[in-house]
């Protein structure tokens, strides 16, 4: 009934949750090399019953009512470790017929989210040593490039065949990279995704300076009429497994390329923006099922969905740390009056065996993944623990916590 009650109340609101959180990442980038990482995902939360409580259209046709959430994601480049939430909108379509696209300013339209998700990387992550932004292919438009902070750098993957400029006058963008010399060939391995398992596959890759011309239709008058980037070709010459589609990116960079070393970088970084792929899964299905939800008033969806994807992001880093490959403190995830408290139940809870002790350091996140983990119902001896032992476990510390702050009184 309290939490009922919380996500109702007028003073709650999705903007004010996402602020906070951004200012609890601010924290921890300091001096590092952050991979900022934005993508949108919708929320499919019925039919009829979902769109006559007042949920805006979803999925192809709009036959479906929900919503639509577009994070940003702090991860450090090198580990891949998250660090935290740098923002996040969450958003009901409204009804009615729309203003054709063309006749819309940008603001007006659902893509300045992609803006505005740049805009606060640079603003959140300010004290950082560096911050790439990285998106697919639905944030190719000029805006993003032409309006980008003066402190963060771009790596968005290419949908639209260009104009570009030429020193024998405009061509396309495709048929450029097409024309590219080949200049080098490294290993990767491509993870399982639904419907496809994991694989290695080998890429070559091709790489040059490009210039992009304003679109001669809807670019605001007042853009550049050229952004200088570099497009970065990747494709997979490795045979693909039966019903695999072999990989193709077209990569657009801010960030400067003229070696290979240089491209494999811009390459790796790009492909961090798996983590927010797995996030939305630990969102939907496999940790917290949110689209099951069963709340009939859009407002406090909104707050719901707020609300539990912060949380995800904390399972998400627990995950990622149970193995202690991220290196990461335990503040990263937890408050500092935290360790005390991790530290007692983790004694708490040690068997008498090796497996059933806590291996990790003492004020690592992967100390606090043990603990999180045992409570959540995992043995520590068969599998690994995965989101929903996570949140489960997550959602038990939070009660002991408040149990530690009571006081017994006399009655």
């Amino acid at each position: 009934m309290q939490f009922s009650r919380f996500l109702r109340h007028g003073a709650v609101t999705a903007a004010a949750m996402a602020r906070h959180a951004g200012a609890l990442t601010a924290q921890r980038v300091a001096g590092r090399e952050v991979v900022a990482i934005q993508d949108t995902s919708e929320l499919v939360l019925g039919g009829r019953r979902a769109r006559a409580a007042g949920y805006g259209a979803v999925g192809k046709g709009g036959a479906l009512g929900g919503l639509l959430l577009h994070p940003v994601l702090a991860v450090e480049a090198g580990t891949g470790a998250l660090l935290g939430l740098v923002s996040m909108q969450v958003w009901n379509r409204a009804a009615g017929a729309v203003t054709p696209r063309r006749q819309r300013a940008t603001a007006a339209k659902e893509s300045q989210r992609w803006l505005d998700g740049a805009r606060q990387a640079g603003e959140v992550l300010a004290q950082a040593a560096s911050i790439t932004v990285v998106s697919d292919r639905e944030s190719d438009f000029y805006e993003l490039f032409a309006e980008r902070p003066a402190n963060v750098q771009l790596i968005v993957r290419a949908c639209q065949n260009r104009r570009i400029a030429l020193p024998a006058g405009d061509g396309l963008l495709f048929s450029f990279g097409e024309g590219l010399p080949e200049q080098g060939r490294f290993v990767v391995t491509i993870p399982a995704a639904p419907g496809r398992k994991a694989r290695t596959a080998e890429l070559a890759v091709r790489f040059a300076p490009v210039v992009l011309r304003k679109p001669r239709h809807g670019a605001d008058p007042a853009l550049p009429a050229t952004v200088a980037v570099t497009l970065v070709d990747v494709r997979e010459v490795s045979a693909a497994p039966d019903g695999s589609e072999p990989i193709h990116w077209r990569l657009l960079t801010t960030h400067i390329v003229t070696a290979p070393a240089q491209a494999h970088r811009v390459i790796d970084v790009y492909r961090r923006r798996w983590i927010i792929e797995e996030f939305f899964r630990t969102l939907k299905t496999a940790g917290f099922d949110i689209e099951a939800a069963d709340i009939g008033e859009p407002q406090a969806m909104i707050n719901f969905v707020a609300a539990a994807t912060i949380a995800a992001v904390t399972v998400k880093q627990l995950v990622q740390a149970r193995d202690g490959n991220t290196d990461q403190h335990l503040t990263d995830a937890f408050d500092p009056d935290d360790q005390p408290i991790l530290e007692a139940v983790s004694t708490k809870l040690a068997g008498k065996t090796e497996r059933q002790c806590n291996p990790h350091p003492k004020g690592s996140l992967a100390f606090a993944a043990w603990v999180i983990a045992r409570l959540g119902g995992w043995t520590g001896y068969y599998g690994k623990p995965g989101p929903q032992v996570m949140r489960r476990g997550l959602q038990d510390f939070r009660a002991i916590k408040y149990g530690t702050t009571l006081a017994l009184h006399d009655v």
